[in-house]
């Protein structure tokens, strides 16, 4: 499989100096792009700057920046010192609370200060809509191959223009890991939002992951649905050497 499609996914918390050393592997190995999600304690425009200065042509997202907590005018802050041409701007509502007006009104504002790509993280089918209307795209989450491939022809149908579908997988290649996948997996099953979403398209929180059993034939499905996979790294601990190695094993299977 060309990996120029597949990229990876790595927990905000990560340190930088791990990110600095992570990112030019990634990019040796021939993947798109290094993504990277924001929490209170992980800074994702952080981690991209660390990547950026020991890699020279690997893509760098972010998925996402809830713009609840770190303002369009924040970001564009962050931003300032990245290569917009290698750069894109995940953002999400954060709380439900006006989260469409506030989602519009920082793609607005993004988009009138930075050539980098905006894309929105959806879930349901109202944020989707906008997202595809105002924005570069959407970064989906927690779908099945089916599911993804439904949600692409839903987005382009109501798209104004070219739109870019991304979607990030919860991904184990190590039998060691598959509790640490069980219990993000449950985790997510317990938030109405997620919970939703999974009535929504009739599958279970695990049936949207890729393990170590169904690699390969499983992610080749997903390639088909979207324009780009990240997938976003489960190991057993977390470790600098894990995800070493789910970067080099991920590899090596799609060789």
């Amino acid at each position: 499989m060309n990996l120029d499609r597949v990229s990876i996914g790595v927990p905000g918390a990560l340190a930088a100096e791990v990110v600095r050393d992570l990112a030019p592997r990634i990019e040796d190995l021939g993947f798109r792009g290094l993504w990277i999600n924001d929490t209170p304690t992980g800074d994702s425009l952080a981690g991209l700057a660390a990547a950026s200065e020991s890699t020279s042509r690997l893509m760098l997202g972010t998925g996402v920046i809830p713009v609840d907590r770190r303002s369009a005018h924040e970001i564009l802050r962050g931003i300032a010192g990245l290569d917009a041409s290698r750069l894109v701007i995940g953002i999400g509502s954060g709380g439900p609370r006006d989260a469409l007006s506030r989602v519009a009104d920082a793609v607005a504002e993004l988009k009138s200060s930075t050539s980098a790509p905006v894309l929105v993280g959806a879930l349901g089918p109202r944020m989707r809509k906008l997202a595809a209307e105002a924005a570069d795209g959407i970064l989906f989450n927690w779908l099945t191959p089916g599911a993804a491939r439904d949600a692409m022809d839903d987005m382009r149908r109501e798209a104004s223009g070219a739109v870019r579908g991304v979607l990030y997988v919860r991904t184990i290649v190590d039998a060691a890991a598959r509790p640490a996948l069980e219990a993000e997996a449950a985790a997510y099953a317990s938030y109405p939002s997620y919970a939703a979403n999974f009535e929504r398209i009739g599958a279970t929180a695990l049936e949207t992951t890729l393990d170590d059993t169904n690699f390969v034939a499983k992610l080749g499905e997903y390639a088909d649905s979207v324009d780009e996979v990240v997938l976003r790294a489960i190991t057993p601990t977390g470790t600098h050497a894990d995800l070493i190695r789910f970067v080099e094993t991920s590899a090596s299977l799609l060789e």
